[in-house]
């Protein structure tokens, strides 16, 4: 027996649960500290570079996982650790108003807590899908459970921005915790004896980690398209941490009007997902490297958009902001069907081995990429004044989403893998 649509639809609420929890540690506490706080945008980006850099461990939470006879427990136990960490990291910011330094390090520990979390239960809840979910289904799957996590980011962020105002550091503590009380209760109710009666597809051979990580490593494709997710991610996320705060010096948005802003961009990010997916699999209307570069290249306009409208002083974020979300879900849902297209490659057996490399990948450039966002805005405005700092930032991303579409082309041909025994130039 496998996962039918119900259960995947299940699993989904976990997952839209988890992105709800973590919008609101990477937006709104972020936008905290930067603009009520005054605080550097690299202390921020510390933090939230440190939730990303702790999932690189998410290859090893899939193999104890795999490994313990019960994915439902390593799911509710990481959502849990979760909710603690993100409800700590709110606590840590009204901390600060009064007393920095204990509040900068419930911060530390809060947002390790929160990489634990996300690392172990959103591993978790894929493994368990990867396992129990019919081959024909596994694409739908993960295009359902993509876009419920979307929905719950974009939702729990226009939410909480509309009920944040005016903004009060109790009310932030009930919103957060409201949020995070709701997600792990969802959580609990979604996967409630779900895998009962599910046989999950046998098990490769079993290896140590380290090993099946170096045949994967060595598989040139598998290598390249890791270069790429690497580059891509890198762009997409450079503005996920001065985004709020440059509509807050710029153009002058209160909390819940910047948090309101990161509902509508996921919003964006919603509908260029959903775009792709019944552009693909209902009008057949394109390749996956086309929507690949689209997203790219649309995303790459899009910025350059938002750094112009800083410098001419146009009240037009708010659409600037959708049309980028826009173009970044389609970019991310192609990615995510190519990744899928090229996991089954190389040796039998490593699929989940792939997969964990590349999630591995895009952690680390989540993680680097808004520190070096956050980092370069704080010394850019030591020589320009905010909107050019920012904007400058905004240009550079702008400039590595074109190259991630140049690599795209290289890497995937019409939307197939690459030809056996073709490699990218350089290998």
């Amino acid at each position: 027996m496998t996962l039918g649509w119900l259960g995947i639809f299940r699993l989904g609420l976990v997952q839209m649960s988890l992105g709800g929890m973590v919008v609101l540690t990477t937006s709104t506490l972020n936008r905290l500290m930067v603009v009520e706080l005054a605080l550097p945008a690299v202390l921020s980006g510390l933090l939230v570079a440190l939730h990303y850099a702790v999932q690189v461990t998410r290859p090893s939470w899939g193999y104890r996982s795999d490994t313990c006879g019960n994915r439902t427990r390593w799911i509710v136990g990481g959502m849990a650790t979760l909710a603690l960490g993100a409800f700590s990291a709110a606590l840590g910011v009204v901390w600060m108003h009064t007393a920095f330094w204990p509040g900068l390090a419930l911060s530390f520990v809060a947002y390790l807590m929160i990489g634990l979390g996300a690392g172990m239960g959103g591993t978790s809840l894929l493994a368990l899908m990867a396992t129990c979910t019919r081959p024909e289904r596994r694409a739908a799957a993960a295009t359902i459970t993509w876009l419920m996590m979307i929905f719950g980011i974009a939702a729990t962020a226009g939410t909480v921005g509309a009920l944040l105002e005016p903004y009060t550091p109790a009310r932030l503590l009930e919103l957060v915790g409201a949020v995070c009380a709701g997600g792990l209760v969802l959580t609990i109710l979604a996967t409630w004896r779900i895998e009962r009666g599910l046989v999950s597809q046998p098990e490769p051979e079993a290896s140590p980690l380290l090993q099946g990580l170096r045949e994967v490593w060595a598989e040139p494709r598998a290598r390249t398209f890791t270069f790429f997710v690497f580059l891509s991610m890198t762009a997409y996320f450079m503005q996920e941490l001065i985004l709020e705060p440059y509509a807050g010096l710029v153009f002058g948005l209160t909390p819940g009007q910047t948090t309101s802003l990161s509902g509508a961009q996921n919003g964006g990010v919603f509908v260029g997902m959903l775009a792709v997916g019944i552009g693909q699999t209902g009008l057949r209307i394109g390749s996956l490297r086309g929507w690949v570069v689209a997203g790219c290249l649309g995303s790459a306009l899009a910025l350059t958009g938002i750094a112009l409208i800083g410098q001419m002083h146009l009240p037009l974020i708010v659409p600037a902001v959708v049309l980028m979300g826009l173009f970044n879900g389609m970019f991310a849902v192609a990615a995510i069907g190519s990744m899928m297209q090229l996991a089954g490659e190389g040796r039998n057996a490593r699929e989940g081995t792939r997969m964990g490399l590349w999630g591995a990948a895009q952690a680390v450039a989540a993680g680097f990429g808004g520190l070096l966002g956050a980092a370069s805005a704080d010394l850019l405005q030591l020589v320009a004044r905010g909107s050019t700092a920012f904007g400058l930032v905004f240009l550079a991303e702008a400039v590595l989403f074109v190259i991630s579409a140049l690599m795209a082309l290289r890497i995937l041909e019409g939307g197939r893998p690459m030809p056996a025994g073709r490699l990218v130039p350089g290998e």
